[in-house]
């Protein structure tokens, strides 16, 4: 928790704000009469329900039934303020307990440069302090006539669940708190930005402690700070700096020393208590019809912070990027350089170096024709560090250059979208798209044999769309080539979908069906058959009826048949 000495700082510097911009406003006499000419409450938004059905022999284990509720609305107030509001209920997973719940119900109410976040939301302040991380609490942004711009949070990041050997798959979490704020001051040519995120779990909130699964009550104060500049027409150059003081466990006792870092002081840290930074700086210029940037981030290892679900660290990326127009503006051409090493401190056994190159073109030679390509290539090193015990104690079946190895990924991907046929009454299109990855492991120079796979796909699909009748009919064909190691396996078939409006528009129905077949080295391993089916009604332009049904057939060579049957109602009204 902060101690007494911080939260004087923070109401201070929360008073001082508050004092900065709490200037008198000016009475607008015509606004008044525009606020009583308007609706008092006028309301606008959606909602839509909709149910699934399941019954089959795959062993999906699927529900045999599901239901969903979402919806959004809008209160506007005298033509000044707004309340949207948005809630999401399900059955889903009903009967487990998670941290986060499926079921939100959240509320922004808004009134000129105000606007606020109730119930279940998420915001987010920079990548490494609060970032899309949703909680149970409450929100505001403030957007003040000027440069200044404010945000803060306060609320649950998680709730406590305690082990349920039923439930394998959700694992033991504390109670996590929240509370966070961000400041940002941006002119014309230059910005600056300071964000705080402050975590922390409830050690009473469970009552068998998971310690056996390594998991731990834990707090995290993580602060970021953000500069840019634009010193000339075309330049921009920004950086970000942050800091995270993280504590794997709070029960520890032993002090630490607080002397290394004001942030342990203001956390009141222990001997678990770390320190780590992260940095990321991007320039880019642009001139005539071109655009280079260069970019740099480096992240230390276990830099982490609990206002987001993922986090890479123990990283240094070197970026640079290109694009440029071409050809009068009918060709794009973006190209893109950059290297990623890991092991920053040397602590682990091995250190990844990896090289990445991509290039991506776009062109429209014709008005009816458009054409992409792109291509990328990894390499990754590994390089395993020598040990000394290794080094000791040699031993002539030990090979240490096998330790060394570069693992080699290419993609590439074309596609071509041309319309061969363009009349009042009807359009045709031909789409065709390839794609190929390879991935091998070289040693020594050498890829040896059953080291590399590659994968082979072709998409490709005929349209042809009758506008005064409302039908669009595909035709398509797929096939899918794979290698990995010394085996080889081949999926193709065919799809064909009809879409029609009938009735002046009002009804949508459509069919489509697909036939696959898969192979392994020759012999056929199995098929399945798929057949949907779909329709929807409006009614009065505000209401919507759907369903839809999904029969699915797969027989497995050796294993025998399975079926699979799905179906959907659903109901979207607006307003």
């Amino acid at each position: 928790m902060l101690n007494p000495d911080t939260r004087k700082l923070c109401a201070l510097i929360l008073l001082t704000l508050l004092c900065r911009y709490g200037y008198a406003q000016q009475v607008d006499i015509d606004g008044l009469k525009d606020v009583f000419k308007a609706k008092p409450v006028k309301f606008s938004g959606g909602v839509s329900a909709s149910t699934m059905f399941y019954n089959g022999n795959g062993g999906t284990g699927r529900a045999p039934f599901t239901w969903f509720l979402q919806g959004n609305a809008n209160a506007n107030i005298l033509g000044k303020i707004n309340l949207p509001f948005s809630f999401n209920f399900t059955n889903a997973g009903r009967g487990f307990s998670y941290p986060t719940l499926p079921n939100r119900l959240s509320l922004h109410p808004t009134f000129r440069w105000i606007t606020g976040h109730i119930g279940d939301v998420a915001m987010s302040f920079s990548p490494y302090t609060l970032n899309g991380y949703q909680f149970r609490g409450a929100g505001v942004d403030l957007a003040f006539k000027g440069p200044w711009k404010v945000s803060a949070m306060t609320g649950r990041l998680q709730k406590a669940v305690n082990y349920d050997s039923s439930n394998l798959n959700s694992l033991p979490t504390y109670q996590r708190m929240g509370y966070g704020v961000k400041a940002n001051y941006e002119k014309s040519w230059y910005k600056g930005g300071i964000a705080a995120f402050y975590a922390n779990d409830n050690v009473i909130s469970l009552y068998n402690k998971p310690d056996s699964l390594a998991i731990y009550p834990q707090q995290n104060l993580a602060i970021s700070y953000e500069v840019g500049v634009k010193p000339a027409k075309g330049l921009e150059i920004n950086a970000v700096y942050a800091s995270s003081a993280l504590t794997a466990d709070k029960r520890d006792i032993k002090g630490n020393d607080l002397g290394k870092g004001w942030m342990k002081k203001v956390m009141n840290g222990n001997s678990t208590t770390s320190l780590y930074h992260a940095f990321k700086t991007q320039v880019n210029y642009s001139f005539l019809k071109s655009t280079v940037g260069v970019g740099f981030e480096r992240v230390d290892p276990g830099y982490k912070t609990l206002g987001a679900y993922y986090f890479n660290n123990d990283l240094e990326n070197i970026t640079i990027n290109f694009g440029q127009s071409l050809l009068k503006d009918k060709a794009n051409l973006a190209l893109s350089l950059g290297s990623q090493r890991d092991n920053l401190d040397g602590g682990k056994a091995g250190t990844t170096q990896r090289l990445v190159g991509s290039i991506n073109v776009n062109y429209a030679p014709v008005e009816r024709m458009q054409t992409s390509l792109m291509y990328s290539n990894f390499q990754t090193h590994m390089n395993m560090r020598p040990q000394f015990d290794y080094i000791n104690n040699v031993s002539p079946i030990v090979n240490f250059d096998t330790l060394n190895y570069v693992q080699l990924s290419q993609n590439a991907a074309v596609n071509v979208n041309y319309i061969t046929k363009k009349t009042e009454q009807q359009n045709q299109a031909l789409n065709v798209n390839i794609n190929f990855q390879d991935a091998s492991d070289q040693q020594g120079g050498v890829v040896t044999k059953g080291n590399s796979s590659q994968f082979y796909n072709l998409a490709t699909a005929y349209n042809v769309l009758f506008l005064e009748k409302g039908l669009n009919v595909t035709l398509a064909y797929n096939v899918s080539y794979n290698t990995i190691a010394r085996n080889n396996f081949l999926t193709q078939g065919p799809t064909l979908s009809a879409n029609a409006k009938l009735f002046d528009k009002k009804v949508t129905v459509g069919f489509s069906s697909s036939y696959n077949t898969s192979a392994s080295q020759g012999t056929k391993q199995n098929d399945v058959l798929s057949l949907r089916v779909n329709a929807a009604y409006t009614l009065l332009k505000k209401h919507r009826l759907n369903c839809s049904l999904i029969n699915q057939y797969r027989n497995v060579i050796n294993k025998g048949s399975t079926h699979d049957l799905t179906g959907t109602l659903g109901y979207n009204y607006a307003f």
